[in-house]
């Protein structure tokens, strides 16, 4: 076939890949999901069934999903581009497969350690390719609009089953196997739509390069530089992305354990641990296409504010309406910030490396799980829990005032060769 054929085959935009994207988006519920399965059960089997009294010792199984998932993000891109984003969502869910039987069997905190760096790599994997494959099909002008309804159905999906395992706990009186039946069926359906159904975004990558400056081959170590450091917007955009990560490693182990400590009942825990993902997973179908609209900066910089008022609010008030007014402001301020960083990073990124780019943000933003979790923990074990939400928030707040100092305005010029400094 020839090169114009093809490209008249090919196009980009949401109502004309309408039918893949929706299929992204059922595959992203059920990668959340998986998530889910961990934010309210989990840490309570470390301290109940497996008898951890250490918040550090807790948060470890925390500690090797953000490590594992970070590394993973780093080599997702340069994958995606060596061997398609097919075969590597595929390979993601393969190794999702064994996790909730790990978690169900376990014998001691090991196994769930060793589960939650399987779980890293499929969300490593799998929630990267789910992202660049929605980017890839919108093309420019939509791409907070994909990436809003990505981490909608995502993190809609992670509160969701973050209340049905709480749920489920309270009803069968056990943490374990019953809520992780769910991640059974997660990982065996988006397993197999994966495999069935899904079509690669190659073509669609071509033909959006089609239309910018022609970039020179540039290799991994020049695009990590630039991303991390030298271009303004990438930089303030992959220390958000890890703050913000940071916060959420600390609300995964920690929040638990200090709802728990002030007498809060499983069914309770879950219900404040599903509101901070839902409203972050539904708000995202707002603030993806309206950063699209008034800009990315504003919205980043004030959606990390309005996160660490949330977590002073947890920390400083107490009972469960403060509690579910703190939960709702870190969901909000998230739900600012997450889909807006993601095309903040697409909108500075050539396509020929734009998903090495996203690979790079990615490994900064989820090395926040584990920085997050270690920190909190530690500070936890020395000052108290309460202090240790005090922390981050105050470290939440700094990286809102970094972006809103060193992000520009306008996005840097998305067909720059990356080996120059802007």
């Amino acid at each position: 076939m020839e090169p114009g054929a093809a490209a008249r085959q090919v196009r980009l935009g949401l109502a004309e890949n309408w039918r893949q994207f929706s299929l992204l988006v059922l595959i992203n519920a059920f990668v959340g999901g998986m998530v889910g399965l961990e934010r309210t059960v989990v840490p309570l089997i470390g301290s109940e069934t497996f008898g951890l009294s250490s918040a550090a010792a807790i948060s470890s199984f925390v500690v090797s999903f953000g490590v594992t998932k970070a590394l993973t993000n780093l080599v997702s891109g340069q994958m995606a581009d060596a061997w398609g984003r097919k075969r590597v969502l595929v390979l993601g869910w393969l190794l999702g497969l064994p996790v909730p039987f790990l978690i169900i069997w376990a014998p001691d905190w090991g196994w769930i350690v060793a589960a939650n760096v399987l779980l890293g790599v499929n969300q490593g994997l799998a929630w990267s390719m789910t992202v660049i494959m929605k980017i890839d099909l919108v093309g420019p002008k939509q791409r907070g609009l994909a990436v809003g309804l990505n981490e909608a159905a995502g993190y809609v999906a992670v509160g969701l089953t973050a209340f049905l395992t709480g749920w489920i706990a309270a009803s069968t009186h056990t943490l374990r196997p019953d809520p992780f039946y769910l991640g059974i069926g997660y990982a065996v359906l988006g397993f197999a739509l994966s495999v069935l159904l899904v079509r690669d975004t190659g073509e669609h990558v071509r033909l959006e390069a089609s239309g910018h400056v022609k970039a020179e081959p540039v290799g991994f170590r020049e695009v990590f530089l630039r991303t991390s450091f030298r271009d303004p917007t990438l930089f303030a955009a992959c220390q958000a992305g890890l703050v913000n990560n940071l916060n959420d490693g600390m609300s995964w182990a920690i929040l638990p354990l200090f709802f728990a400590a002030r007498g809060l009942g499983v069914e309770g825990i879950g219900t404040l641990k599903a509101v901070y993902p839902a409203i972050w997973g539904i708000l995202q179908t707002v603030t993806g296409p309206l950063s699209d609209r008034l800009g990315r900066k504003g919205l980043i910089a004030w959606g990390m504010w309005v996160q660490a008022a949330g977590l002073f609010v947890v920390a400083g008030l107490d009972g469960f309406g403060w509690w579910l007014a703190g939960s709702v402001l870190l969901g909000v301020g998230t739900a600012m910030v997450y889909p807006t960083l993601l095309a903040a990073v697409s909108d500075a990124s050539h396509p020929t490396w734009r998903a090495r780019s996203l690979s790079v943000y990615r490994f900064w933003r989820d090395i926040g799980y584990a920085v997050g979790a270690l920190v909190a923990g530690l500070v936890g074990d020395l000052f108290g829990l309460a202090w240790a939400i005090v922390a981050i928030g105050a470290l939440t707040f700094a990286s809102g005032a970094v972006v809103a100092l060193v992000m520009p305005e306008a996005p840097s010029h998305a067909g720059a060769d990356p080996r120059r400094q802007g």
